[in-house]
């Protein structure tokens, strides 16, 4: 690792910034020499003072440059310096002539000058008084901003987090951290509470201990939050806060009882159990469970009688409802909310085209949505018609503090009579929230999910909740029509959520098993089907064609190694290739890639079609890279997504990618490795997920005895949520 060392110098001249994220590109006169510094120094101006951490790297269009860490600051003192801060435009007001004549004329006092006595100005020729006054309040606005961010470096945080602590605590956001550092990891700063740990660990007195275990408490159900729950039930927290705080179980009572006070927790009683939340999921859940009941409460207006609508769309498109279906159809056309589930083959596509046809018919205005790129996308080819992700048709939009919120909402409402959303297994607590608080009243709401898949990634179990409150019509299609059953994906798929053993030993379908009874030749057959076995035998572009899904990132079957060994195959080194390293991992042209977290700011093109956003699980190739302009293209499904290399952290490679990441798509064909899973990985409806995501060819790879625990294992993993219990209480 390279070790870092620290530089001093003045800025010249500020070449470029970007004031969203402070990522600066400076000139730096540093012991005689004008060098090149880059990193975060957010609100700089030339003829500032600072001290750079960071090491020297070799750009390969722009040279030697020095990539800095962190940053300490202190203002102009020399009136030359002065000088060259005033005359670089930060004032507004002062131009390079103006600034020359007030330090001329004051010298060192000049900043004084201006921040006490600004009618001194006024003996310069042209500057009047409404001008000075202006200018002292101009000044005063610029260094206040920098005396935060100052005072926020002296106390131990880098750049990037000083101007994140500025956006959410404001020009008091020193004081405030130096009373209590554990501000920083609460949802409004939003840094790590082992991160706020360290600072506080930095200051040169002792912190009120009751302030980090106050904190600290918080943390444990803010970390929860990424485990699924959207509550703890209260009694669960006693172990964990002895482990981090060390506090005992009275003691940890009594804190929790003050948080509860002072509206830092919310307490619900549920079955006579107390259960904890964080304000937000308690307002998120009780809001779901609210805007239900009235849209229970004011159902759409009822339409015609459907059976002949239903009939004739029977003969126009040469189909046959079966009952279920019919009553799928008439449920939401006459009662508005309904929840349509079930697996493969069952017909849920030609269901929720009868829906549509039968709204469009009574000249409804329908949306539709899915919480990911790919399952929008899926949605668009299935439907004939355009659906969106759930951000887009929300319109998300961010505040100045880098909040994220959302356009459309209670004041502004989407326009339509009707909103299809498929993939609700998928969707967490605040997304539905928000999507239900966008609905106009007698909107009419059809839920599309499959409730023996994986629950969402973020918090919440939605599907389930709503199903098991039975307030809601729920139509769940069981029968597998007869073209499906030729599918052994699809009767097997159903094998394994009835607890049944799968079919593994044909060898002319699109369901194959080999077995590989050791981790070394199961990893080795896996990557011989994608590079070469499935292309020979099916002329399958690996890239386009194949995906690998495998249970876990980790071990030799994770997708950190096999993504490793795969690129090295599919996609080596190339003197016709450009890459670009990112710690661990090296992008190449050519390499397909999967987006990790949404990132609203990528902005992309799809022939005249322009717009910005790319989700979690995206996936794409990577097209070009450019090291001129620090950026590289992916190609998204059409979608030509610009990257700067600032945001290429958030991607990985996707040659392998996890079951939970698989959601919500769909591959001609998968492979799966099913050797020495974790035990915590092991479990049905992990396995049923990897067998729904593939459309026309599935090979397992491993052991019988694997798959079989996974078979066996039904225990779902426990999530703690509430909105079952707000929709069947008052």
């Amino acid at each position: 690792m390279v070790q870092e060392i620290f530089i001093e110098g003045i800025i010249e001249n500020v070449v470029y910034t970007n004031p969203e994220n402070g990522y600066s590109v400076l000139d730096l006169s540093s012991d005689g020499n004008l060098i090149t510094a880059v990193g975060t120094v957010p609100s700089c101006s030339a003829g500032e003072k600072i001290k750079l951490r960071g090491i020297w790297v070799n750009h390969p269009t722009f040279g030697k440059q020095f990539k800095a860490s962190a940053c300490e600051r202190s203002m102009p003192k020399s009136a030359g310096d002065m000088l060259r801060y005033l005359s670089s435009g930060t004032i507004k007001g002062i131009g390079p002539a103006t600034a020359a004549k007030i330090v001329e004329r004051f010298g060192e006092d000049t900043f004084d000058i201006i921040e006490n006595h600004p009618e001194e100005l006024c003996k310069i020729k042209g500057i009047s008084r409404d001008k000075a006054l202006d200018i002292q309040e101009r000044f005063k606005g610029q260094f206040a901003l920098r005396e935060v961010m100052i005072s926020l470096e002296r106390l131990g945080l880098n750049p990037s987090e000083c101007l994140t602590a500025y956006k959410a605590l404001g020009v008091n956001a020193a004081e405030r951290i130096n009373e209590n550092p554990y501000l920083l990891c609460s949802d409004k700063v939003g840094l790590r509470f082992e991160r706020a740990d360290e600072i506080a660990d930095g200051f040169p007195r002792e912190i009120n201990s009751l302030l980090r275990k106050r904190a600290g408490i918080i943390h444990i159900l803010r970390h929860n939050l990424g485990n699924g729950h959207t509550c703890l039930p209260r009694e669960k927290l006693i172990i964990p806060c002895f482990e981090l705080l060390g506090t005992e179980r009275e003691e940890t009572q009594e804190i929790i009882d003050d948080l509860i006070i002072d509206k830092e927790l919310v307490e619900e009683y549920i079955d006579s159990k107390s259960f904890l939340f964080l304000p937000n999921e308690h307002f998120d859940e009780k809001k779901i469970a609210e805007r239900i009941k009235i849209m229970l409460r004011f159902p759409p207006a009822k339409g015609k009688a459907l059976d002949k609508e239903i009939d004739k769309l029977q003969e126009k498109k040469g189909i046959h409802f079966e009952e279920k279906q019919r009553l799928a159809i008439t449920t939401a056309a006459t009662k508005g909310l309904l929840v349509l589930t079930g697996g493969p083959g069952t017909g849920k596509t030609t269901t929720l085209n009868g829906i549509l046809e039968i709204f469009e018919k009574q000249k409804l205005r329908v949306l539709l949505a899915a919480p990911t790129g790919r399952a929008a996308m899926r949605m668009s080819e299935v439907t004939g018609r355009q659906a969106k992700t759930i951000h887009r048709l929300l319109e998300t939009e961010w505040t100045d503090g880098d909040r994220q919120h959302f356009a459309r909402n209670m004041e502004n409402p989407l326009e339509a009579d009707a909103v299809i959303l498929d993939e609700l297994s998928m969707v967490d607590t605040h997304i539905f929230a928000s999507l239900l608080d966008a609905l106009p009243l007698g909107c009419r709401l059809i839920m599309v999910g499959d409730s023996d898949q994986l629950p969402p990634v973020g918090a919440g179990n939605v599907l389930q909740d709503i199903i098991e409150s039975g307030l809601l019509p729920v139509v769940a299609l069981t029968e597998v029509f007869r073209q499906a059953m030729e599918s052994l994906i699809v009767t097997n798929a159903h094998k394994i959520v009835r607890g049944e053993y799968p079919e593994l030993s044909a060898t002319d379908s699109d369901f194959f098993f080999m077995q590989r009874t050791n981790i070394a030749n199961c990893a080795r057959t896996v990557v011989e089907l994608y590079e070469k076995r499935l292309p020979a035998a099916y002329g399958y572009n690996p890239i386009e064609d194949i995906q690998i899904i495998t249970p876990s990132r980790k071990g030799e079957l994770g997708t950190v190694n096999l993504n490793k060994r795969l690129q090295e195959i599919i996609n080596p080194p190339s003197k016709d290739k450009d890459d670009y390293r990112v710690g661990t991992k090296v992008f190449r042209e050519g390499d397909k890639v999967m987006q990790t977290k949404n990132n609203y700011d990528i902005m992309w093109t799809r022939g005249k079609e322009h717009s910005t956003g790319i989700f979690n699980g995206d996936i794409g190739i990577i097209t070009a890279i450019n090291h001129n302009a620090s950026f590289m293209k992916i190609n998204f499904d059409g979608r030509i997504a610009v990257y700067p290399f600032d945001g290429v952290s958030d991607l990985d490679h996707a040659y392998a990618i996890t079951v939970h990441k698989s959601q919500g798509s769909e591959f001609e064909s998968v492979i799966m490795p099913v050797c020495a899973c974790l035990p915590q990985l092991s479990y049905r409806n992990l396995l049923y997920t990897a067998v729904t995501r593939a459309k026309n060819r599935l090979i397992l790879v491993g052991t019988k005895e694997q798959i079989n625990s996974m078979v066996d294992n039904d225990k779902k993993t426990k999530r703690y949520s509430a909105l079952n219990h707000f929709l069947i209480n008052d």
